[in-house]
């Protein structure tokens, strides 16, 4: 099992409408596909920083789930756009962890 840790800077003033879009969009579109949200998170000291973690049993189903959220029309024609909107794309971290054994979200 992993993780991503994904990182985003929202453009000036948009962090509320990121995190809306996210919550009522993104969020609920991604879980549909079967992907799994392990969090959600907005920067206490950043007021362009957003972050969320998804899980992944495996290399194949992160693959599988890459392929049914970003390969669908619904993404492609309706998300997609809105997300360049309110993201800096260029700002876009993503970090694949790992939870320790003692980890509470292992």
């Amino acid at each position: 099992m992993f993780y991503e840790l994904r990182q985003y800077r929202t453009k000036p003033g948009q962090r509320q409408n990121w995190v809306d879009f996210m919550e009522e969009v993104i969020i609920p579109f991604q879980v549909s596909k079967g992907m799994v949200i392990a969090g959600s998170f907005v920067g206490e000291e950043e007021d362009d920083l957003y972050i969320w973690m998804r899980r992944f049993d495996d290399e194949a189903q992160r693959e599988q789930l890459y392929e049914a959220v970003y390969g669908s029309d619904e993404w492609t024609n309706d998300i997609a756009p809105k997300v360049g909107e309110l993201l800096d794309r260029d700002k876009i971290v993503v970090t694949r962890i790992e939870p320790t054994p003692k980890s509470v979200i292992s």
